[in-house]
């Protein structure tokens, strides 16, 4: 059995990084033979260096990975299709789906949202106006009714096992070129967009009577982050820069295992757009969320529905009062205002509690099959 996945990389790590964990799963799990097509293979080499940019045709971790040109290679569609996060497939390929017989299973794999409305799209058709073909949407999301989250085998106990392992720690810590750690000195990984919050931000950390070690790596809180220290570029990874209680380092761009390894690491987690707030939520600790930016703002209703989901849980776990701190914070965040620096200290004076509510949360979601699985159950359920 083959399936086809499209990636077009808009957002530089997120999409490749949601599709290329779902094909090593579904080739790695359930012995699917996946093509990944993705348009932009530099992108694709930051997260794996494995990854050769110049290539047409390669193979990695069990995954057939096409370069997408313009024309497509003549190849006939497998038996499922998957468009990716709001990418269209080459009309070429779809009239080759139309000829094959029988037709493909064809989804849109859409992005994930903790909206209601979510489960009312899930798994709805959509007939193609003039071809013999049906799409259907595939909807990620935190309920039973919707597609679930990406969650490979094993992922918790791997975690479990990298936490329980100071000898491991100190490893990671030491091949970052970081010293080793310090209950006193909580670390906090930023990975997020431009956030005209993040300078005071800064200055509070830096203020503050407890010291910080930030961990920032290479994206696009780097220029920010120069302008606020009159820098005339960003600094390069292995840079390090100390003000008072903040020290701050700059990593490389770390492959997605390494990422992993940081998000179990640190004491709070930063972290932007979809593959990395999934990823974080299965770290298990406590983190901060930018929404990716929409027109009309239609991000922080994304992030409200999120909110309400948390909350509810917090109220069924005794942990309410941390979640409405997260609440708060988290919107001054998004909408990158000033109020940040001001709530930063009873934030962080909430995070123990907040680490207690992400280990029952993560707990919550993964007594849900994850999104590989449902993605097959539902082929298989289509071909009955």
């Amino acid at each position: 059995m083959t399936w086809d996945i499209f990636c077009a990389v808009v957002d530089n790590y997120g999409d490749i990084g949601i599709t290329w964990r779902l094909s090593r799963q579904l080739a790695d799990e359930h012995g699917i033979a996946v093509r990944l097509w993705v348009d932009d293979l530099a992108a694709f080499r930051r997260i794996r260096p494995e990854i050769d940019p110049d290539r047409a045709i390669q193979h990695l971790a069990g995954v057939e990975i096409r370069r997408w040109t313009t024309p497509l290679p003549d190849v006939e569609p497998g038996e499922l299709v998957i468009e990716a996060l709001a990418c269209d497939l080459p009309e070429d390929f779809i009239a080759r789906m139309a000829a094959r017989r029988p037709s493909p299973v064809w989804l849109n794999l859409e992005y994930l949202s903790a909206e209601d409305w979510v489960e009312g799209v899930h798994g709805l058709p959509s007939p193609h106006p003039r071809l013999p073909l049906t799409k259907y949407f595939f909807m990620p999301g935190y309920t039973p009714a919707t597609g679930g989250l990406p969650r490979e085998r094993g992922l918790t106990a791997r975690r479990q096992s990298f936490q329980a392992d100071a000898e491991a720690r100190a490893a990671f810590w030491a091949g970052l070129g970081l010293p080793g750690e310090d209950p006193e000195t909580p670390r906090v990984s930023l990975f997020c967009y431009d956030n005209a919050a993040l300078p005071g931000l800064l200055d509070a950390w830096a203020a503050g009577p407890r010291p910080i070690r930030l961990l920032v790596p290479e994206g696009k809180a780097l220029p920010v982050i120069a302008r606020h220290l009159g820098l005339a570029a960003p600094m390069p990874a292995g840079a390090n820069w100390h003000r008072d209680a903040l020290s701050l380092h700059v990593l490389p761009m770390l492959d997605q295992d390494a990422y992993d390894r940081l998000l179990w690491a640190c004491d709070l987690n930063f972290v932007r757009g979809e593959d990395s707030f999934a990823r974080a939520q299965w770290a298990a600790r406590p983190l901060v969320w930018q929404a990716y930016r929409q027109n009309e703002e239609a991000h922080l209703a994304k992030l409200d529905a999120f909110l309400a989901r948390l909350r509810a849980h917090a109220d069924e776990t005794g942990a309410a009062d941390a979640a409405d701190l997260a609440a708060g914070f988290w919107r001054a965040w998004n909408r990158e205002s000033p109020a940040c620096a001001t709530l930063w200290p009873s934030f962080s004076a909430a995070l123990p509690a907040l680490a207690g509510l992400m280990e029952s949360w993560r707990a919550r979601l993964e007594k849900q099959p994850d999104l590989a699985t449902n993605l097959l159950n539902f082929y298989r359920k289509l071909l009955k």
